[in-house]
């Protein structure tokens, strides 16, 4: 009988990713995450051919969001879920704007998708949180690997070090990313997004509430990408919308570490934590 190969090992209980995934801050850093991602021409296309985040924003971003939790805090559904992340992207492929074959699985692809969420993360934690430490970010970048390898990228895919990362990300930056129709819908502040499973009445007023909510997004999809990022996709960032989002990351880095366990974290990363505290 063949054997199969171990599934690999998610991030440590009492980690970095521990501490910080499931806090309600990660949220506000997904928009631009998602921004950085869709900016590579092939994952672009892959997006704007086959995703639904245009008729169903609200079901997909609450399926990515429980999806990234399991990498971090599923233990052993961490790798089956890496394996159906696998599954579903099987069949995405196309011709992506400059008539450039892609396939969602290609190993250059997947993994820049991967990718990103460190610098964005590291990004957003200098305003929402203490920066980390430079023995802090080699672990958590780490520990990113580690939720590389659950994704089933190979390492010879992955920068190993930081060191190797950021070589790595600038090359990408400056020969393949930038402005697509799936960057401008993101970050346009008069985005079309319907309006939430819910009650009738919350249907009934949403024309009134969805521009708030699209500016927010927009607000939060190119303040919290790095800045380099922001120039290579085209995006502006004004020094007054700079400083608005200062005077907000005050607020937030005050109040979300006052917050009781179960009014900060996520409750798939709540329960996660409060079972690796039993006796």
């Amino acid at each position: 009988m063949k054997q199969h190969d171990p599934d690999p090992t998610p991030p440590p209980p009492g980690g970095l990713l521990w501490d910080t995934a499931g806090d309600i801050r990660s949220l506000l850093a997904l928009p631009a995450a998602f921004v950085l991602q869709v900016a590579h021409p092939a994952v672009g296309a892959g997006v704007d051919d086959h995703s639904v985040f245009r008729t169903d924003p609200w079901g997909r971003g609450q399926r990515s969001l429980t999806s990234v939790l399991l990498w971090v805090y599923g233990g052993e559904a961490a790798a089956e879920e890496g394996r159906r992340l696998r599954r579903l992207h099987r069949t995405i492929q196309g011709t992506d704007p400059h008539g450039s074959r892609y396939h969602a699985l290609t190993p250059a692809y997947y993994a820049w998708v991967h990718a990103t969420g460190y610098p964005v993360a590291r990004y957003a934690r200098r305003y929402f949180a203490r920066p980390f430490t430079p023995a802090e970010d080699e672990r958590f970048y780490a520990e990113w690997l580690m939720v590389g390898r659950i994704l089933g990228i190979h390492d010879r895919d992955m920068p190993q070090t930081t060191e190797e990362f950021w070589p790595y990300y600038e090359k990408v930056l400056a020969r393949e990313i930038g402005s697509n129709a799936v960057v401008a819908e993101l970050t346009a502040a008069d985005r079309a997004v319907p309006p939430p499973p819910g009650p009738r009445v919350l249907r009934l007023v949403w024309p009134l509430l969805r521009p708030a909510l699209t500016r927010v997004l927009r607000f939060l999809s190119i303040g919290l990408l790095p800045p380099e990022a922001r120039e290579a996709i085209g995006l502006e960032w004004t020094p007054w919308q700079e400083r608005r989002l200062r005077r907000v990351a005050v607020l937030v880095r005050w109040a979300v570490p006052r917050l009781p366990e179960r009014l900060r974290y996520l409750p798939l990363a709540r329960r996660a934590r409060a079972a690796t505290r039993l006796p």
